[in-house]
């Protein structure tokens, strides 16, 4: 395999290389995914999704995610939508997918996902609505260590941020951490998400959200993503910055959520609904021979 056809895609500028292997026959690891996701060396993105077979009735695909640094990623809702448009808008889903309801499964590590899609001017998918599941505040399925009885309002003394966090922790299928205050712009997000990361009250880690009630109806956020860094978007901590703002009652039942990259629309239905942009940047065939970083010599 000396080069490798992918589409370039993002979800509210949460950015993705994506490879067909519907026939499952591609074979990626960990490196090869460090250098597509470089963004100096390679295409650049916050992660890689192989579109391959499923092997659940339910789902018409298995979206194999990994983060940039080659991590295995149980769930990404940014990922499912670009997964989803690339597949709808080239025919190439012939089961488990109800046209006339422009419903389709998407089977992820965390469980099969049910997706509804709108078509624009183009007959192309323009956007895209996840049922993301339900929330889980359950300390052992975050999972949160051992001695912590309780998710929501964990006290954290944070030293990059000079005082004390209170760490709302949801699992959305993936751990995360929800931090309620100001504005977030003026946040070291970088320092403080890495510290809350790898605290060892997450034993797996968590991707870190920012969250700032704009109202009752209106939310804003920056993330840092376990295994990525900052990125402009994440579909799974917008839900559960949703999901933690609607236990705690500030918000209600449906919300905008605000990103660096864009906006994403959440809405309680017994579960949270998650909608949202797809939009693909360019299809280009990668020469893996000239992937990686040259050897500097002094």
């Amino acid at each position: 395999m000396n080069s490798l056809p992918i589409t370039k895609a993002h979800g509210t500028g949460n950015d993705f290389v994506l490879v067909e292997d519907l026939d499952g026959h591609l074979e990626i690891d960990a490196d090869l995914v460090r250098q597509l996701c470089d963004r100096n060396f390679g295409v650049g993105a916050d992660g890689l999704i192989r579109l391959a077979p499923a092997d659940e009735d339910a789902a018409a695909f298995f979206m194999d995610y990994r983060n940039s640094d080659g991590s295995i990623a149980e769930m990404c809702g940014n990922g499912i939508r670009c997964s989803t448009k690339y597949l709808i808008d080239r025919g190439l889903l012939t089961s488990s997918h109800d046209r006339a309801r422009r419903r389709v499964g998407v089977q992820t590590r965390s469980g099969v996902r049910q997706v509804t899609y709108e078509l624009g001017g183009d007959d192309l998918v323009s956007t895209v609505e996840v049922d993301m599941g339900p929330p889980s505040f359950e300390p052992a399925s975050v999972p949160l260590a051992p001695d912590f009885a309780e998710s929501l309002q964990v006290p954290f003394e944070s030293i990059h941020a000079g005082e004390r966090l209170r760490l709302n922790a949801v699992s959305m299928g993936n751990p995360h951490a929800v931090v309620f205050g100001p504005d977030p712009v003026g946040i070291d997000v970088a320092s403080v998400g890495r510290e809350i990361e790898k605290s060892a009250i997450f034993p797996e880690g968590a991707n870190v959200e920012f969250v700032e009630v704009v109202s009752s109806s209106h939310l804003k956020m920056r993330v840092w993503e376990r295994g990525v860094g900052e990125t402009l978007a994440c579909g799974s901590g917008a839900c559960a910055a949703f999901a933690a703002a609607r236990e705690l009652e500030m918000v209600g039942d449906s919300v905008t959520l605000s990103l660096p990259g864009g906006e994403l629309r959440l809405r309680w239905d017994g579960t949270i609904m998650m909608a949202g942009p797809a939009v693909e940047v360019f299809d280009a065939v990668v020469n893996l021979d000239t992937l990686g970083a040259p050897t500097y010599h002094r």
